[in-house]
């Protein structure tokens, strides 16, 4: 009799899960019920799902709502009538126009109006009564409608403790303390499941309803596919045979390409991999990635294909990829065999500004109706839901931030509000929040999409499928992944810059010449790779000195033991210890040195893991494909991942493997839970590093220029601006004659761009530079006004960033100017004069700027001094006992040294005390890096941007030195002559 039943996926709404649903349906001896969310299709599949597992018969339906107000109930009789539902709940939502009071015509779906419906019925149209209604039946002639009579009892809620819960969902979503939500912004008390027996007795003196409701049921029948089936795009060509011929063909093509003609080893691995991609079905899904690949590069944009992907040789051929497989020893079964328990899927990275283009590429090629991103569900968690909570008991916010503050637990722990939200808190905590995008997932469809979702239409402006990557696996949908980063803006933009401003042509995928390279390995090996991507942090700078790493092979292990899994367990210092000693490694077992003999012993990669667990504890391959998929934190729950423990040990013990062995080995397998890469992820990121690093080392102002323009990465601004100093760049202020919008570079003459000034309006930032290449450079403040149409606070900002220092005239005597332009009188328009007044000019006392009000106008403006260093701007000149090239001649010594703050890490010890790792720099602009031990630090010690004078004793490990900081204390600065 449920055909109006809600799960969590009605939003803040509804309480119980898909499975909970089921259980509690069963548990009362309903036999068939409808899933009808609010205004979404989200758990249609997944109801599906479990109902079909646990023996209950489920039909499908959306509840269309608008704003508050209940309109229809919609039902599917079968596949085509979800579609119907979900089209038309696309349709509104993608043209993001209201839903209709009344339903149109459905072929395949019933309508279900509330009582209150005035409107005349259809023939696939109802009428529900709720058991609370009745009596409004009494005395009436039902003739006209007795047949059209279905009982209405929604479901929302399990019981009372749950329908308190939903109250406070409400609360939530309204955003309004607990006593502001009304009656019709919940559902009612009895929304709930009723006991057997006792909701066929509401309706006993109106049996004909029962019947008309029983009937309506059995009519529906979902009739999809059973278990998980390939739900993809089925050819490319439109045909099987088609699509296998064209693959072999652009593979063999690709391996001419990029192995010559007469390699036997790489034709063998080529067309064992193109037939294990025959067995599995898998040509389509190779040739859509590459048509999306080739239309990529015929735009001229460059994208690195990455992720298990990259272990695939006919990947490397068909230039998705461009790691060589056969060079790093990849092997294909981690991308794709029979054995694994999922699909693969391709990464690929565009630059940030053309991924838009691609994706759209692909809507167009493959139809929208055929096309869809992927959506992810946001769920509450930890002190999100606490604040939530707190609000909604219109708690003040102080006691509210005491509440999620970890310092005050022993005491929150015996107050009764604090339990009263926490009780909330358990309840609530991981239920679906709300619907957002993935990343960067497409999926394409053979049939319309639509079938198994309606679609959203986020910020982003592409139809979004309501579910996540989970729930599309286990329908049957293999994702492709559009993603973008901001490392390939750097070298797209670099490349381009590099041919304008010096006439050179770069080939920038010719990356085996530049691993090859003496200068630019050297330029690796000194740790000097600001701005290039993935090998720019600080922990990634002192990793690679400490290895003194000079060649590819060695950056991709590196790439992989940054990683905090392969770090906390501390096998990143054996790796560096065993690289400098490789006769000194003792291998915990046998197993360990044969599989892990290129690593010395330790497990950097995810491919190491699954080896040592197939190997050494003799765990299957579906197993070990788990485990793997339990590394990269890819599993809704951990529960997958933690029965492998057992499982481990089990199968160990059958091989008689000693207990410690076999519980250390497990310590380090663990450690890699959610923090791995695979080899082939790595092997990418080290490809793309090498080309960040080749255009430092050969073009540094180029690059530099680039990695500002695409808005930096992991340092601030002023870090790169240092660094094009430092490579021989002249870095002019903004100036309204030469700059662009962005940063723009002539020979060795650096000019910022006008994005970079703090206040300045966006328009303004287009129009200065357009208007002075269209009309010629200004002549005058007076002509910068005429022509830019600026107002009086937008031209004082540029004033006092030095923009109009063309006009010779100091910022003072500007700002007298342009107070008398602008400053009691109407903004002058930029329309045609007749006649051109000149102003009258004033004799003014000299008026002149010190470099110090300079320096503090940048400082505010642009977040950094360019006019003087923040050394020179100390009240001291004291710049420390010595400098960072003879720190390693004082290993073991307490020295002073004075540094310039760039960034900090705050880690917890194991005893959950905060420690820190600092960067600075010198007064010589060269980076040092400091470590702060909780016994000998303040709780609070770094006070933002500026120097420090720190006492330390210098530490060395691998020829790397450092300061262990003793003492340290921001030093001041000469205060503003002038405040404007």
């Amino acid at each position: 009799m449920y055909l109006n039943v809600h799960s969590q996926y009605s939003l803040r709404y509804g309480t119980m899960s898909i499975e909970t649903l089921v259980d509690e349906a069963i548990a009362r001896g309903v036999t068939q019920m409808a899933l009808t969310d609010i205004n979404n299709s989200t758990g249609i599949m997944e109801f599906m799902r479990q109902c079909d597992k646990k023996g209950l018969k489920p039909i499908g339906g959306i509840e269309f709502r608008r704003q508050k107000k209940l309109l229809y109930i919609g039902l599917a009789q079968n596949r085509e009538g979800m579609k119907e539902l979900n089209d038309f709940l696309t349709e509104h939502n993608l043209s993001q126009t209201e839903i209709p009071d009344a339903a149109p015509t459905f072929q395949n779906a019933y309508i279900i109006y509330p009582f209150s419906f005035a409107g005349e019925l259809k023939a696939n149209e109802f009428l529900g009564i709720r058991f609370d209604e009745i009596n409004k039946l009494y005395g009436k002639n039902l003739s006209a409608i007795k047949d059209k009579l279905v009982a209405l009892q929604p479901v929302f809620v399990l019981d009372k403790v749950e329908y308190r819960l939903h109250e406070y969902l409400r609360g939530i979503d309204l955003n309004t303390v607990l006593t502001m939500v009304t009656c019709n912004d919940k559902c009612t008390p009895t929304d709930m499941f009723m006991p057997p027996g006792v909701l066929e007795a509401k309706y006993s003196r109106y049996a004909f309803i029962l019947d008309n409701t029983r009937k309506l049921l059995d009519s529906c029948v979902m009739d999809y596919p059973k278990g998980r089936v390939n739900l993809n795009r089925q050819t490319f060509s439109g045909n099987k045979k088609d699509d296998r011929e064209l693959l072999e063909k652009l593979a063999m093509k690709g391996l001419v390409y990029r192995y010559g003609k007469n390699n036997k080893q790489a034709l063998a691995k080529v067309r064992h991999e193109l037939k294990v991609i025959f067995e599995l079905d898998f040509c389509a899904y190779f040739l859509i990635t590459h048509d999306i690949i080739r239309y990529s590069m015929s735009q001229g944009y460059y994208h690195v294909g990455r992720g298990s992907g990259a272990n695939s040789i006919v990947a490397y051929c068909l230039k998705i990829t461009d790691v060589d497989p056969i060079e790093l020893n990849l092997y294909f079964e981690r991308f794709l065999n029979a054995q694994r328990t999922s699909p693969p899927d391709f990464d690929i990275d565009y630059s940030w500004d053309e991924r838009e283009d691609v994706q759209d590429y692909i809507f167009k090629r493959y139809g929208r109706d055929h096309t869809a991103l992927l959506g992810t569900m946001s769920t509450f968690k930890d002190r999100s839901i606490i604040r939530e909570i707190g609000k909604v008991m219109g708690l003040p916010k102080a006691e509210i931030d005491g509440f999620t503050d970890a310092t005050r637990a022993a005491f929150n722990r015996d107050n009764a509000v604090f339990k009263k939200i926490t009780a909330i808190y358990e309840r609530m905590a991981n239920m679906p929040n709300q619907r957002s995008i993935h990343a960067g997932g497409v999926l394409i469809s053979e049939d319309p999409i639509t079938y198994y979702t309606a679609l959203d239409l986020p910020p982003k402006g592409m139809p979004t499928v309501q579910w996540d990557m989970y729930e599309a696996e286990k329908i049957g949908f293999d994702k492709y992944d559009i993603l973008s980063q901001r490392g390939i803006g750097h070298i797209k933009m670099a490349v381009k810059l590099i041919e304008e401003n010096q006439e050179k042509k770069i080939d920038i995928h010719q990356v085996k010449k530049f691993m090859k390279d003496p200068v630019v390995n050297a330029q690796l090996r000194s740790g000097n790779t600001i701005g290039c991507f993935y090998i720019e942090s600080p922990a990634m700078r002192q990793l690679i000195r400490k290895l003194n790493c000079d060649n590819y092979l060695i950056l991709v292990a590196a790439s992989s033991i940054i990683r905090p899994g392969v770090a906390s367990s501390g096998m990143m210092g054996e790796y560096i210890k065993f690289h400098h000693a490789p006769d000194q490694v003792n291998y915990l077992h046998p197993v360990m040195e044969e599989q892990l003999k290129e690593t010395y012993g330790v497990m950097v990669y995810q491919e190491d893991v699954i080896k040592i667990c197939i190997h050494f504890a003799g765990m299957d391959g579906t197993d070990a494909d788990i485990l793997r998929r339990g590394m990269s934190g890819k599993y809704r729950s951990k529960k997958e991942f933690d029965r492998l423990v057992e499982r481990f040990f089990e199968e160990a013990k059958k091989l008689g493997r000693p207990d410690n062995i076999v519980a250390e080995v497990w310590r380090q397998v663990s450690s890699f839970a959610g923090y791995s890469f695979s080899k082939a992820h790595s092997a990418s990121f080290a490809v793309e590093s090498y080309q960040s690093l080749f255009l430092k080392t050969y073009y540094p102002r180029e690059f530099m220029v680039a990695v500002l323009n695409n808005y930096g990465g992991f340092y601030n601004r002023y870090l790169y601006v240092h660094e094009l100093q430092r490579s021989g760049a002249i870095v002019h202020l903004p100036c309204v004659n030469n700059s662009d919008a962005i940063v723009n570079i002539h020979g060795v003459d650096v000019y910022l761009g006008f994005v970079g000034i703090h206040g300045l309006e966006a328009t303004l930032m287009e129009l200065i530079p357009d208007e002075q290449k269209a009309n010629g450079p200004y002549q005058s403040l007076e002509d910068f006004i005429r022509r830019t149409n600026i107002g009086l606070e937008q031209a004082i900002t540029l004033i006092r960033i030095g923009a109009l220092r063309f006009t010779g005239k100091s910022k003072k005597a500007l700002l007298w100017e342009v107070h008398l332009l602008l400053g009691t009188k109407v903004k002058p328009t930029n329309d045609t004069e007749l006649f051109q007044l000149e102003t009258k000019n004033y004799n003014l006392p000299v008026l002149l700027n010190t470099k110090l009000e300079d320096a503090y106008h940048e400082m505010e403006l642009l977040g950094f001094p360019l006019s003087m260093t923040i050394f020179d701007l100390l009240e001291t000149e004291y710049r420390g006992e010595l400098l960072t090239n003879d720190l390693i001649n004082h290993v073991g010594q307490t020295v002073k040294m004075v540094g310039r703050y760039v960034c900090e890490k705050t880690v917890h010890t194991k005893n959950n005390q905060k420690m820190w790792f600092g960067t600075f720099l010198d007064a010589e602009g060269n980076f040092f890096d400091t470590v702060h031990f909780p016994n000998r630090t303040p709780a609070y010690p770094f006070r933002g941007q500026g120097c420090y004078l720190m006492l330390g004793k210098v530490v060395e490990e691998f020829g790397f030195a450092s300061i262990e900081v003793l003492k340290f204390a921001k030093l001041p600065i000469l205060t503003n002559p002038v405040i404007d």
